[in-house]
C-alpha cells in the first residue's frame, strides 16, 4: 500500500513537472490565440448564437486548421527571419504593397480598438453602475501605460495569466444547459443559410478568428522573444532549428485551439439562453451578458461579464501593438516593448495615436456597442490581401530556405484565402438579392 502511494506522489510530481514547462514553454502562440477572442469576437460569437442557436458551431472546427496555417506560417517567418512581417514585405515587396497592408491593418485595428474599449466600458457600467462614458479613457489610459512602462517579459507574463479569464465562457456554457444531442449535431453536421445576415455574420466569424492583426502581431512577438534572448541584429536573430520550430509549432497550435474553444463555448452559451428564449436580435456581448441574468443565473452572467473585460485587457494592447510593430517595421524604426519610449518614440507614438484615435471614435457619436459585431466584418474583408501576401513570402525559398512551406501548410494557406473571399462574395451577392 505504501509503495502504491509512494509511485501515485512520484506520478504526480512528474505530471506536474511536465505541466510546469509545458506552461513555461507556451508564449507568442499562446498570448496571439486567447487575444483573438477579444470583445469583438465575443460579440460576434454572441450574435451568431443568439441568431441562428447551434447552428454555427461547426465553424469552430473548420476554421481551427486555417487559422492554425497562418499563424504557423506567420511564427515561423519572424523566427526564419528574424524580421516581423512589414518589415519582410518592405524588403521583398514595393512600398505601394507595404503601405497598402499598412493603412488596411490600421483601419480594421482602429475601428477594432474602439469597439473593445466600448464594449468593456458598456459591461462595466452594466457591473458597477457608474457611466460606460468614464470608463473608456480610464482603460485607455491602464494599457498605455502598461504598453509604455512595462517590459516585453513582463507583458508577456500578464498576458499568459490573463488568458485565464477566457475560462470563464466555458463556464458560462455549462450553467447555461445546452441541449447536448443538438450541440453535437450542429458540431459535426455544417449548417448553411443563403441570406446576407448569415453569410454576414460568417464572414464576421472568420474575421475574428483570422484577423490581420494576429499576423503581424505573431511575426513580432517571435523576434521579441530572440530580442528578450540577447540577439539585438538581424544577423544574430536569423535561422531558427528544427527544434525551435517544433517548439514555436506547438505553442501555437495550443494558442488557437485555446481560440477555438472559447470561440465555440461563447455560440454554445448564446445559443443555450438567448436563441432558445426567442433573443434573436441582440447586437452585442453586452446585450449578451444583459440577457443571460434572467436565463441562467447570476453565475453565467457574472463570468461572461468578467471574461469580456479579461479579454479586453488582452486584446485591445495586441491591437494597438500589432499597428506600431507593422508601421515601425515598415519606416524602419526602432520597435520593441523591450526598448524604453526614449528610444524608440515612433514605435510608442504609434501605439498612443491608435488608441487615441479609437478613443475617439468612441466619442464621436458612433454607436461602439454596434461596432464590435462589424468590426470583425471588415476584419474579415480586409484579411484576404494580408493572406496572400503571408502565404506567398513563407513559400519563396530566398526568404524562408529549407524552412519554406511544405505542401500541406501552403495548400491550408491558399484554402483559406479562398474561403474568406467565396465568404465574402456571397454575403455581397446575398445582401443584394435578398
Amino acid at each position: 500500500m505504501l509503495k502504491r502511494t509512494s509511485t501515485a506522489v512520484r506520478t504526480a510530481f512528474v505530471l506536474r513537472g511536465r505541466f510546469r514547462r509545458f506552461f513555461s514553454d507556451l508564449g507568442p502562440g499562446l498570448i496571439t490565440g486567447a487575444a483573438d477572442d477579444d470583445p469583438s469576437g465575443i460579440s460576434t460569437y454572441s450574435v451568431a448564437g443568439a441568431a441562428f442557436g447551434y447552428a454555427p458551431l461547426w465553424t469552430a472546427i473548420f476554421s481551427f486548421p486555417l487559422m492554425a496555417a497562418v499563424q504557423v506560417m506567420c511564427a515561423r517567418l519572424g523566427m526564419v527571419t528574424g524580421l516581423g512581417l512589414a518589415s519582410v514585405i518592405r524588403t521583398r515587396y514595393p512600398r505601394w504593397a507595404l503601405w497598402g497592408a499598412c493603412v488596411l491593418l490600421l483601419v480594421a485595428n482602429v475601428v477594432n480598438i474602439a469597439a473593445d474599449l466600448g464594449g468593456m466600458a458598456d459591461v462595466t457600467e452594466l457591473l458597477t453602475g457608474v457611466r460606460a462614458f468614464y470608463w473608456t479613457p480610464v482603460y485607455a489610459v491602464l494599457l498605455v501605460g502598461l504598453l509604455f512602462w512595462t517590459s516585453y517579459r513582463t507583458i508577456v507574463r500578464i498576458f499568459k495569466w490573463l488568458t485565464v479569464a477566457l475560462f470563464a465562457y466555458i463556464g458560462a456554457a455549462l450553467l447555461s444547459h445546452p441541449d447536448w444531442p443538438a450541440v453535437l449535431k450542429a458540431t459535426l453536421v455544417p449548417h448553411i443559410e443563403w441570406t446576407g445576415a448569415y453569410w454576414a455574420t460568417l464572414v464576421g466569424i472568420l474575421g475574428t478568428t483570422i484577423s490581420p492583426y494576429l499576423f503581424f502581431w505573431q511575426a513580432a512577438q517571435e523576434v521579441e522573444e530572440e530580442i528578450a534572448l540577447g540577439r539585438a541584429t538581424v544577423k544574430e536573430r536569423e535561422g531558427a532549428t528544427r527544434k525551435d520550430l517544433k517548439k514555436s509549432r506547438n505553442d501555437v497550435l495550443t494558442g488557437m485551439f485555446f481560440s477555438n474553444l472559447v470561440m465555440y463555448f461563447i455560440i454554445l452559451t448564446s445559443a443555450a439562453t438567448l436563441h432558445a428564449h426567442g433573443k434573436t436580435s441582440i447586437s452585442s456581448a453586452h446585450d449578451a451578458a444583459e440577457a443571460l441574468r434572467p436565463l441562467a443565473g447570476d453565475g453565467a452572467y457574472w463570468l461572461f461579464s468578467l471574461g469580456l473585460i479579461g479579454a479586453g485587457m488582452l486584446g485591445v494592447p495586441v491591437l494597438a501593438g500589432s499597428c506600431a510593430y507593422a508601421i515601425a517595421e515598415a519606416a524602419d524604426w526602432v520597435g520593441s516593448l523591450e526598448v524604453h519610449p526614449p528610444l524608440a518614440h515612433g514605435f510608442y507614438a504609434v501605439i498612443a495615436i491608435a488608441m487615441a484615435l479609437g478613443l475617439g471614435l468612441d466619442y464621436a457619436g458612433l454607436d461602439a456597442v454596434r461596432m464590435l459585431f462589424w468590426a470583425a466584418v471588415v476584419n474579415g474583408t480586409l484579411a484576404p490581401p494580408l493572406l496572400i501576401l503571408v502565404v506567398l513570402l513563407t513559400s519563396r525559398k530566398d526568404v524562408m530556405g529549407e524552412h519554406r512551406n511544405g505542401p500541406a501548410l501552403r495548400w491550408l494557406g491558399w484554402l483559406c484565402v479562398a474561403v474568406m473571399l467565396l465568404a465574402i462574395l456571397i454575403m455581397i451577392v446575398t445582401s443584394v438579392t435578398g
